[in-house]
């Protein structure tokens, strides 16, 4: 039976290391590459680790890229997806209370649509969008980042998917009798039970607006109000290695490797701290109560 057991379990166990070593292989050379000098990174064994001298030598020839551009380029980031963030969760968490336990003209439209425009890809907004955003004379402003995702259809639904499988009817039956509105039965039943899959949307929303890239790349013409993800895509101009008109050795490789560590470092973080409530969010929704 030990026999069988180990069998059963070895396939398994030998799949999940080769996708966690698939995925962290890739994370692990992109943190030793900071700590190397361009010679290093590309004559040294790709895990060797490198020198804080190099690794320090990396993060001034960063800091000092246009004049410290990337403090700027992370901070348009955490605005951006800061503000996203509040209009998501004020927007999506009620919209799919509202699709999952009340009934409205247009409630089954509204769904599909909600379902439809999640799954279409966001490159196929991007036209669109820049032309509403050019009518109302909006492109190159905060807005015209913010404003497209704050409106979050994946929050919906996944909000929708909890209310409807997850919150008893019977709480809001007794809420209401009690003499709530219906607003009062969301805000003072609903809400308070909510608090994974508001995490979960949160965290969704905030991962999806940090590494937006096309939109605002299309719509910020000024450096100044690029995110991180249209600035690195600046930094990748400027490596000769990869941009063979790029003027002199404006940045090297390592460099860009530090830079798209500073990127990923606040997914990280918030993925961290938040951990709990997401494993608690997605499973919400499992069974019906």
């Amino acid at each position: 039976m030990r026999t069988d057991r180990v069998r059963r379990h070895l396939l398994p166990g030998l799949v999940l290391g080769l996708f966690a070593l698939f995925f962290v292989l890739p994370v692990l050379w992109l943190v030793l590459a900071a700590t190397k000098t361009d010679d290093q990174l590309v004559h040294s064994h790709p895990l060797a680790l490198g020198s804080w001298q190099a690794l320090a030598a990396n993060w001034h020839a960063l800091t000092v890229y246009q004049g410290g551009a990337i403090f700027r380029w992370l901070g348009n980031s955490a605005l951006y997806a800061f503000f996203a963030l509040v209009i998501t969760l004020c927007v999506a968490v009620p919209a799919g209370y509202a699709l999952a336990k009340t009934q409205f003209r247009g409630r089954r439209t509204l769904l599909v649509t909600t379902l439809v425009v999640m799954l279409m890809p966001n490159a196929t907004l991007v036209v669109p969008l820049f032309l509403e955003l050019n009518a109302v004379h909006l492109i190159g402003t905060m807005w015209s980042v913010v404003l497209p995702y704050a409106f979050y259809p994946f929050g919906v639904y996944l909000a929708y998917i909890y209310f409807h499988t997850a919150l008893p009817e019977e709480l809001l039956d007794a809420a209401r009798l009690d003499g709530c509105s219906e607003f009062g039965a969301f805000r003072r039943v609903a809400l308070p039970l909510a608090a994974p899959v508001v995490a979960l949307v949160g965290f969704f929303s905030f991962v999806a607006n940090w590494t937006n890239y096309f939109l605002p790349y299309v719509v910020l013409p000024e450096s100044d109000r690029f995110p991180v993800q249209v600035g690195l895509g600046t930094l990748l101009n400027d490596v000769p290695q990869f941009n063979p008109t790029a003027a002199g050795l404006a940045v090297e490789r390592p460099v860009l490797a530090l830079a798209t560590l500073l990127a990923i470092t606040p997914v990280l973080v918030v993925f961290l701290f938040s951990q709990r409530f997401l494993v608690t969010g997605m499973l919400a929704g499992a069974t019906k109560h």
